[in-house]
């Protein structure tokens, strides 16, 4: 039987992590086991830089947050060493860093992700990371909200010219008159 020290410091760690976790917008579960110290240290380095909280925490206190946040389904991949990788900010940022980390180094395996509160496999997860960038999908949308507009200005472009040009004709055959 633990100490009630321990037990609170264990119940603390329940707690954070079920705040983060509810406040996640993704999450992926990955399987670590096999990497090496400076396999670990630059992909906690990508996803440090790409602004995703990167934990190891034991499997049954992990079990106890995702069940305080609604997750159950995740009890089954908590098995073996998991490492979780979570963002608040940015769904497919945690997915992009992992899946490019699991394509370089064979070692680090995927298990599941959750999406704003759904559970997603191993092929949503790529799917996800094959997602432009939030940037990219900004621009792209913007874009989108431009090309109407520039065509009208090239519609009425268009009539404006026709108009100088009948103008411009009728002035040069009232001068030839």
């Amino acid at each position: 039987m633990p100490s009630n020290k321990i037990l609170e410091q264990k119940k603390q760690v329940v707690a954070d992590l079920t705040e983060k976790v509810k406040a996640a917008q993704s999450i992926v579960l990955a399987d670590y086991r096999g990497l090496t110290v400076e396999q670990d240290t630059a992909l906690r380095n990508a996803l440090r830089a790409a602004g995703v909280e990167y934990k190891v925490v034991k499997n049954t206190l992990t079990s106890l947050a995702m069940k305080e946040s609604g997750l159950e389904a995740l009890d089954p991949f908590l098995n073996g060493p998991t490492a979780m990788a979570l963002s608040s900010t940015d769904a497919v940022a945690p997915a992009k860093v992992l899946s490019d980390f699991a394509k370089k180094f064979e070692k680090l395996e995927l298990k599941v992700g959750v999406v704003e509160g759904k559970v997603i496999d191993i092929n949503g997860i790529k799917a996800l990371a094959d997602l432009p960038s939030r940037e990219v999908l900004i621009a792209k949308v913007l874009g989108g909200f431009n090309a109407p507009i520039s065509g009208f200005v090239n519609v009425l472009n268009g009539n404006m010219r026709g108009l100088v040009v009948a103008l411009n004709a009728i002035a040069e055959q009232k001068a030839n008159a």
